[in-house]
């Protein structure tokens, strides 16, 4: 009998829309073979579970489940009410609520091994292990449809065994591993002919088909579409054979997209089965698959320039959405209509669209969010086009505009846009709430003190817009550079400046400052503007604009420089200078396989005279003694003299203690949560992070660090400085950080400029890289 632990509790739920758009978009079918166990006793809440299960009514279906499970518990018959708990568990899981799928499906389990009934385990392992993998969990989840499988397996139960198999395939699809995938969705297959069920085979099939085309194998997709299809009129008319003529639709939709021979063929057999899709779901009144199926379509007809056919299935799918109150299709049907009535020239209604869609997105973000993590696909990459889309709409009227006030809302409105797009990608990187807990508390910038001004570039793919938020307004400038072009530049002066001994880095300094700062350069300087505020995006949070180059200056020779991840999420305050309480962590000891640091024993003296700081030095520099000090004193800055490393994926993002590594949500915990925090802590200083070259979500997490610690601005460096330059650069910092005349920015402004006077450290490699994120008061 197979043993399981109950896994985690705090699992985010995925919403129904989204759970539809893993049917119904990606093909990566949960395919279930539950149905093929029935009870001795089929009670009327059974039948009447089954029935509305099958026309797709998964609220009412569930709700008869779990009358089902009562009343078979209360006539003693443990199968039955173990069953019905399965179906229930799988149903809530068609819901999005994962939570409840998972409590309700380890109830099943216990209950199948406590009758010894292998077939009825298989099952309830086989619901659980695809409730983990719809949450991501996909340790978990393996783990239990592998024993699924085996266990199907001994006691020749084709019908279980393909349905584990197809979902194992699924998490090892949204792994990246295809091969493994295919391997998995091949077994399915066998395993469902040889239980005769042509349902499971077809779903098997397009997941087989939908990995084939995403290794870049478009002809064996194909293949398995051409042999798949031929049987889907052999299904019952049902729920289920809807969803998968739109699943295997939608993948020759993706074959002809890519072009090829067969792109005019592909493109009919796609219109053929989604309109096929679509009638057979008006029939049944199924409003979510005649949704799915007309948007489809729609999109059809937009990539082949059919603007008015395109508009009006787009228009019917939205209808339908709306009337099955789904907000998932409906962003994607409204953004879809924003882009056909964009290329047919109607600008204004595009722009309705877009916004439309953007304001149903944000009403589902955390649920999409939670979907595109299960899928490992950044919110950025597959919905940051809505935002960029009604942003470039929004510049472009601005600038044809004739009525000044008009031209600065949407000025105003395209900024508001973007900054809707920072806040979702630092929760979607941090994976919680921490922007909203900000953003709460603080009221963003509407206006900028005298003497500062903050650039604000928005790349788009054909070319730059840089907004200049001024003490007295808002001003904007085009660059003629598309994002491609922007961002090899930004990579290849990324690569040059770390390279220390070289001027190799001059030439694209140059060319970025020419694009970015060049156009504005004179009114600067008219509004004798001394600080400069940077909200860069994409690429650009990974190069520090410090070092760009007029010719004859660097740009933070010139002015104090501070970045924000978003003009919503920095609270500008001045820094309370009466007695600055100190916290100073540091290693200079080798540990755990780094190197040693052996100036931050020297940084972490000046601290402490400056400062009369507590310190935490090498193997006293633990996370229980970080937190002990924190939640003893109300320090009001934080210092970390130590390795850490900002990575793509948050779980690999770490800041290094003498024992242990340090996450970002111990972080978190320690600074943003003890019992002195109704005021943030000041300044968080880390002194030896690095962020890698090119990977722009690392950047996001550096940038978004201030905010995810609860810290009202952050010290920190994009690369590895040089040890005895890094301490003597944080050591004047702190030095100027005394004078209460002085800001954060300038205080860093001055230790740059002192240690690029040294013949040493002259090369912006040793001090453009740090930055002060988030407040520069």
């Amino acid at each position: 009998m197979m043993a399981y632990q109950a896994g985690p509790k705090c699992m985010r739920w995925l919403g129904w829309a989204v759970v539809l758009m893993l049917l119904a978009i990606q093909p990566a079918i949960a395919a279930t073979a539950t149905a093929t166990i029935v009870p001795e006793n089929s009670n009327g809440s059974w039948q009447q579970a089954d029935a509305y299960f099958r026309a797709g009514n998964m609220v009412e279906a569930r709700a008869a489940w779990d009358r089902a499970a009562d009343e078979y518990a209360a006539g003693g018959d443990a199968r039955g009410q173990a069953l019905a708990l399965v179906r229930s568990g799988e149903t809530s899981v068609a819901l999005g609520e994962q939570v409840r799928a998972v409590e309700t499906l380890q109830q099943a389990l216990t209950l199948s091994q406590e009758i010894a009934d292998p077939a009825l385990e298989s099952a309830a392992a086989g619901a659980l292990g695809n409730a983990y993998a719809q949450a991501g969990l996909y340790d978990e989840a393996s783990s239990l449809l592998n024993a699924s499988a085996e266990t199907a397996k001994a006691i020749d139960a084709p019908a279980l065994a393909a349905s584990a198999y197809n979902n194992l395939g699924n998490v090892m699809a949204y792994q990246g591993r295809p091969t493994e995938a295919e391997s998995a969705y091949r077994q399915a297959i066998d395993a469902a002919s040889r239980a005769q069920d042509n349902a499971l085979a077809l779903r098997a099939s397009a997941n087989l088909a939908r990995v084939q085309l995403e290794n870049n194998n478009p002809e064996a997709a194909a293949k398995t579409l051409d042999q798949a299809t031929p049987r889907l009129q052999a299904l019952p008319d049902s729920h289920e054979k809807i969803y998968t003529t739109i699943s295997i639709g939608r993948l020759y939709q993706r074959l002809a997209a890519d072009g090829g021979d067969q792109q005019a063929v592909w493109a009919r057999q796609a219109q053929t089965l989604l309109n096929q899709a679509a009638t057979d779901a008006e029939r049944v009144g199924d409003l979510r698959a005649q949704s799915f199926a007309l948007g489809y379509q729609g999109e059809l007809y937009e990539r082949a320039g059919r603007y008015d056919e395109a508009l009006g299935l787009t228009q019917r799918a939205i209808f339908a959405a709306q009337r099955a109150n789904l907000d998932d299709p409906l962003y994607r049907w409204q953004w879809q209509s924003g882009r056909i009535l964009k290329a047919s020239g109607q600008q204004d209604l595009a722009v309705l669209s877009f916004e439309q869609s953007v304001y149903t997105l944000e009403s589902i973000r955390q649920d999409v969010n939670t979907g595109l993590r299960a899928r490992q696909t950044s919110f950025r990459d597959s919905v940051g086009p809505i935002y960029f889309g009604l942003a470039d709409l929004l510049l472009l009227r601005s600038a044809a505009s004739t009525d000044a006030d008009a031209g600065n809302a949407d000025l105003l409105r395209a900024r508001d846009t973007v900054e809707l797009l920072k806040s979702a990608e630092l929760e979607d990187y941090f994976q919680d709430d921490c922007v909203a807990s900000l953003q709460a508390k603080t009221s963003g910038i509407d206006r900028l003190d005298p003497g500062t001004a903050a650039l604000y570039p928005i790349v788009l793919p054909d070319r730059t817009e840089v907004l200049v938020s001024l003490p007295d307004g808002l001003t904007r400038y085009t660059v003629p550079v598309d994002s491609g072009t922007l961002t090899n530049e930004i990579r290849s002066f990324r690569a040059k400046l770390e390279k220390r001994t070289t001027h190799e880095y001059y030439p694209h300094a140059r060319q970025l400052y020419d694009w970015l700062v060049a156009p504005i350069d004179s009114e600067l300087g008219q509004r004798e503007i001394s600080t400069l505020v940077i909200v860069p995006d994409g690429p650009l949070r990974t190069i520090p604009l410090a070092a760009l180059h007029d010719g004859k200056r660097f740009l933070g020779a010139r002015y104090a420089m501070a970045t924000t991840p978003g003009l919503t999420l920095t609270d500008p305050q001045p820094i309370e200078r009466g007695e600055l309480q100190i916290l100073a962590n540091g290693l200079s000891d080798p540990v755990q396989g780094f190197p040693g640091l052996p100036s931050v024993e020297q940084e972490l003296d000046d601290i402490q005279q400056t400062f009369d700081a507590t310190v935490l030095r090498n193997q006293e520099f633990t996370s229980p003694n970080m937190e002990r000090e924190l939640n003893q004193t109300p320090f009001s800055i934080v210092h970390i003299a130590s390795h850490g490393q900002f990575e793509g994926d948050v779980d690999n993002t770490f800041l290094l203690t003498y024992d242990d590594k340090m996450s970002m949500n111990a972080l978190e915990q320690f600074i943003g949560t003890t019992k002195f925090r109704d005021d943030a802590v000041e300044l968080l200083t880390l002194s030896a992070c690095q962020t890698a070259a090119g990977d722009d979500r690392a950047a996001l997490g550096l940038a978004g660090v201030a905010v995810k610690a609860g810290a009202r601005s952050a010290l920190a460096t994009l690369w590895t400085v040089n040890d005895p330059a890094s301490a003597a650069l944080v050591s004047e910092f702190y030095n100027q950080l005394q004078d209460p005349t002085v800001s954060k920015a300038e205080a860093l402004h001055r230790a740059q400029l002192l240690l690029s006077e040294d013949l040493r450290y002259w090369h912006p490699g040793y001090w453009s890289p740090f930055l002060l994120i988030g407040n520069w008061l």
